[in-house]
This record gives structure tokens, sequence and C-alpha cells, in this order.
């Protein structure tokens, strides 16, 4: 059997893209890796929620153990947005070292909100969760907006 060039060439390069991957955190400390992960873990905690939410699936106790396991990994990522961290991987957009003071509000406006979630989960009032969690998930998108790229 006989591939077209275009077929051929289409094949070759869907190949070369998938052996290049995503680039490497390979510097001292890998800050950039760091943050990831340290997103992803807030992550992990944080979407279970949503679930529970959304699918009207509300434990008291699950959701607490979820809003204090997130508030105690909150802060996991910032430290590790150093001025010498805009590189391959990282996901930041250019504006996170331009505009600093504006990403540090935004991180405060998280931090915020993860505080009043977690009191909000303390006090089981169903509503005052819905709106803290919704806060704390409007302060992901404020954040990723402008200072993510997609």
């Amino acid at each position: 059997m006989r591939l077209s060039r275009p077929l051929t060439v289409a094949l070759l390069s869907a190949l070369l893209l998938a052996a290049c991957g995503e680039a490497e955190d390979t510097r001292p400390g890998q800050p950039v890796k760091t943050r990831q992960t340290a997103f992803k873990e807030i992550i992990k905690v944080f979407e279970p929620m949503g679930v529970m939410l959304r699918e009207k699936r509300y434990e008291e106790e699950k959701f607490l153990r979820l809003a204090s396991a997130l508030h105690e990994k909150r802060d996991g990522p910032w430290a590790h947005f150093g001025p010498d961290t805009n590189y391959p991987p990282t996901k930041a957009t250019p504006l996170v070292w331009q505009e600093p003071e504006r990403f540090a509000r935004e991180r405060d406006s998280f931090l915020k909100a993860t505080d009043e979630l977690l009191a909000a989960a303390r006090s089981k009032d169903q509503a005052r969760i819905q709106a803290a969690y919704d806060a704390v998930h409007a302060s992901c998108q404020d954040c990723h907006k402008p200072f993510k790229t997609r």
C-alpha cells in the first residue's frame, strides 16, 4: 500500500509533534513545575466541591474536608513566580511580570475567597457555601483570563 505525499507529510508531522512533548523544567528548584504541580493539587480538592454542588450531592463533612484541604494548599504556587521563571513550560503570560501589582491583587482575591469558602463550609449553610464557592471560582477565572495562556 502506497500513501499519498500529503498523507505521508501529515503523518510524519503528527509523529514529530507527538515526540516533541512539553518542555521540561530543568532549572534549579524547578519553579515552573513546582507551581504547576501546586495548582494541580488545588484543582484536585476544588473540583470535587463543584461536582458536589452542581449535582446536588452536598455532604457536609466531605465538603468541609475539601474546603480545609483547599485552604491548606492555596499558598503553594505563589512563591514560585519569581522574576526569572518566565520560561517554558510556563503557562503564565508575560503580564504576571509586567503587572505584578495586579497579579498580587488577583492572588489576594483568591486567598480571601478561600477564607470565605472555609468559613461557609464550617457554617454548613448551603446557600452561603454556594456563594462562596462561586466567588472562589470567579477569582480563579479573573486571574486566568489575563495571566494564563489557554
